[in-house]
């Protein structure tokens, strides 16, 4: 398992990160970097390194799940586990991002939705089981959405580096 310190992509998307969010001492990030070196490492071993006892850990650990800053996962390369296609999809939106996001979100081959600036209104990565799959993806459902003017599709030839490292660096 590895543990993210930010939102996985099927949660809720609408915390910024900025503003109203938990502060994060850093005895917590150690614990959050001991997890994404190892999400099964034992509260025990954790401790031993953070300098705290196995309870205080089990302890900082849940407020940090409860809060939303991390969530424990297991993380694969999904190319391995039976899904062929991989792309990430540029989407240019009229009018309001937000109903086209949550739709996005809702969807189950969309892993990840971003609102951006640029060239795109929103990032979203989709996994699917093959072309055929990403085609009905793309061209029934995401394209059929309300407000959206436009796509771009960057399909995935191979995963090359796929890690969740951030946020203690």
């Amino acid at each position: 398992m590895a543990s993210r310190s930010a939102d996985s992509p099927r949660t809720d998307t609408s915390r910024s990160g900025h503003g109203s969010s938990p502060s994060v001492d850093a005895v917590s990030l150690a614990i959050i970097e001991q997890l994404q070196e190892d999400g099964r490492r034992p509260y025990a071993a954790i401790g031993k390194a953070v300098g705290l006892s196995e309870a205080a850990v089990r302890q900082r650990v849940q407020k940090l799940l409860d809060q939303g800053v991390m969530q424990i996962v297991a993380v694969t390369d999904p190319l391995t586990v039976g899904f062929r296609r991989q792309a990430m999809l540029g989407i240019t939106v009229e009018g309001d991002l937000d109903p086209v996001a949550d739709a996005l979100t809702a969807m189950q081959e969309v892993e990840y939705v971003v609102l951006t600036a640029g060239s795109y209104d929103i990032l979203a990565e989709v996994v699917c089981e093959d072309d055929d799959h990403l085609l009905e993806v793309i061209n029934k459902r995401v394209r059929s959405l309300p407000g959206v003017r436009s796509t771009e599709s960057f399909v995935y030839l191979k995963l090359k580096k796929q890690t969740y490292m951030w946020g203690t660096r």
